[in-house]
């Protein structure tokens, strides 16, 4: 898998460019839940877990991203997909059939709500695509410090973009109570 002679394939290349698409659906993972989703967290619901308890789980939501990403990074090897375009279109693609099998399947047999389950279809497929497309962009040889600094960018703006959509209300901010608390908010 890898080949000494292409830098693009390099150790070294897979594991940042592994880093970097990952890093890049944990920022659109944050800014689809903290923001565009964020007011269906609020809602009574037998499906999801409670605000304080789901809060300590996320460093499993973005374990399973991290796997996700090296899967991603894995088939566009094997498929020799080599551009941001491809990228970004497999990766979409992917992330929907992926996505769209596990919404289905939660319907089936869950109380979670419809608009919930179509949030995590599209925003998880725009996740993948986003991460193919970093991923992509570094295969075709894209410098892995200009790819860290449109990560960061696409990072930075997705969370301003977060606390705007919370100031003006679309997404309720909430953090669990201990947090609050810490932070001398009263619940």
């Amino acid at each position: 898998m890898v080949d000494s002679g292409d830098d693009s394939n390099s150790a070294r290349t897979l594991i940042a460019l592994a880093a970097l698409g990952w890093l890049s659906m944990l920022a659109v993972d944050f800014f689809l839940h903290a923001g565009l989703l964020a007011e269906l967290y609020t809602r009574a619901s037998p499906f999801l877990l409670p605000p304080e308890d789901a809060f300590r789980r996320i460093p499993l939501g973005y374990l399973s991203f991290l796997i996700l990403d090296v899967l991603l990074l894995w088939l566009m090897l094997k498929l020799d997909i080599r551009t941001w375009r491809g990228g970004f279109a497999f990766g979409m693609i992917l992330g929907a059939m992926i996505w769209g099998s596990l919404t289905l399947g939660l319907y089936s047999i869950s109380r979670a709500s419809p608009m919930l389950l179509l949030g995590w279809f599209a925003g998880q497929s725009v996740e993948s695509g986003v991460a193919g497309a970093v991923i992509g962009s570094g295969l075709a040889g894209t410098s892995l410090r200009r790819l860290f600094l449109y990560v960061l960018s696409l990072l930075v703006t997705l969370v301003i973009l977060t606390i705007v959509l919370q100031n003006i209300g679309w997404a309720p901010a909430t953090a669990p109570t201990e947090l609050r608390a810490e932070f001398g908010h009263r619940p």
